[in-house]
């Protein structure tokens, strides 16, 4: 436990936030500091071919230890952390043996993870837990799976007893702002197949996830003396509010579960000339997928009919269901399952309702189901992660290994 704890606390003190204005690759600078020390990191461990290329892209290379050809599989996780909240000045607490009770991560700021709101704590019971200090994330999306590819990686070569074919490893900058697979070289890696360690909580196995597009909205309006604007003011607020009223308000994350898919407002601003908001349109479904980028055209349309051509709308595919790709292999999947029961974990198979490297990696060639890294309340203060679900993540990475192995190509 302690040396996972103690990799996990090196690698979420370094600020890595992407940003997602930015049109570099990576994002952000500060995403070098934190690869160039992992890249030190493998090497000292021992893996060989350790690359990094000219966009922060990680990879490097466990050598089969064993005589028959069998295939060359994958594990990838990111270390960008998430915009939307604060990841500067990380100061992670740890909790041992929790005991079901509110656990106070910032007493000045009274700001409480409370298993009263958060129920899955009351899983954790006599477990240790990492948390923040409430003042920032916490960066288990996705160190927690760093950090786990990287013991595993350790622990497979510290016992060569434990046979494994040719195992490829990737770091990625970039994956909470969608592009953390755009520059990925998959001939490069060279893996038969893959496995993201980018999950929630302990026992999640993940091969299908959302069809995703985002949508901008601008509105042009006209600004005329409110004591006499009948028939002459256009106000754009008033049509932004118009339109979003038209989609439908039981269709939005807060009311949506399972495979049922949402619109979701994410910016808004605006004033009587211009407005503007911006939105994200998911659904597992193909069909209902189009269906709800076809009812932003519609809405635009009609009022523009009515407004007079003053909506413009924007819609760009971001990613799709990797379901299409990774069933025609299952097996894939099936080998997940069967390490996760040999190690004593109860998979929990169900669609992700978000996206991941996993599904754009499927589509470029590389199927890359989603395992676990243990981490709950990504993206926020009350983010944790317990280690004992990163222990059994590492477990479930050389069991996987271990029965690849015996699988000859």
């Amino acid at each position: 436990m302690q040396p996972i704890i103690e990799r996990f606390l090196k690698y979420v003190k370094i600020d890595t936030q992407s940003d997602p204005n930015s049109k570099t690759t990576p994002s952000t600078e500060k995403q070098w500091l934190f690869a160039e020390e992992l890249v030190d990191e493998l090497e000292e461990i021992g893996l060989e071919d350790v690359t990094i290329d000219d966009n922060a892209y990680i990879m490097a290379t466990l050598p089969s230890n064993v005589e028959e050809e069998v295939p060359v599989i994958g594990f990838i996780s990111h270390f960008d952390t998430s915009p939307d909240f604060s990841g500067t000045d990380v100061n992670p607490q740890i909790v041992e043996n929790y005991d079901g009770k509110d656990i106070v991560l910032n007493a000045l700021d009274n700001i409480i993870l409370s298993p009263d709101y958060f129920e899955d704590l009351l899983e954790y019971k006599g477990q240790t837990l990492i948390t923040t200090d409430g003042t920032s994330l916490l960066g288990a999306d996705d160190k927690a799976g760093i950090t786990e590819i990287v013991t595993a990686m350790e622990y497979l070569i510290d016992h060569p007893e434990i046979k494994h074919g040719k195992i490829r490893i990737g770091f990625t900058p970039d994956e909470e702002i969608g592009r953390g697979a755009h520059l990925f070289d998959v001939d490069k890696f060279g893996a038969e197949w893959a496995y993201t360690l980018d999950g929630s909580q302990i026992g999640e196995l993940e091969y299908e996830n959302f069809n995703a597009a985002s949508a901008k909205v601008t509105i042009s309006g006209k600004s005329v003396h409110p004591g006499y604007a009948k028939n002459k003011m256009v106000n754009a607020i008033s049509i932004a509010t118009e339109f979003l009223q038209i989609l439908p308000p039981e269709e939005t994350p807060q009311h949506t579960e399972g495979r049922e898919g949402f619109f979701h407002v994410h910016h808004l601003k605006g004033g009587i000339e211009h407005a503007e908001f911006e939105l994200i349109v998911r659904d597992h479904h193909a069909t209902l997928f189009e269906k709800r980028k076809q009812l932003l055209c519609d809405i635009a349309a009609k009022l523009n009919s009515v407004y007079g051509d003053c909506i413009a709308l924007e819609i760009k595919d971001q990613y799709f269901n990797m379901r299409q790709k990774v069933e025609p292999v299952i097996h894939i999947v099936d080998i997940a399952k069967k390490a996760m029961e040999a190690v004593g974990v109860t998979p929990i198979i169900k669609p992700i309702r978000g996206g991941t490297d996993g599904s754009q990696l499927s589509y470029m060639g590389l199927p890359c189901p989603n395992i676990f890294a243990g981490g709950h309340n990504f993206h926020g203060k009350y983010e944790y992660v317990p280690v004992e679900s990163m222990q059994k993540a590492v477990e479930v990475i050389v069991k996987i290994c271990e029965i690849v192995a015996t699988r000859t190509t």
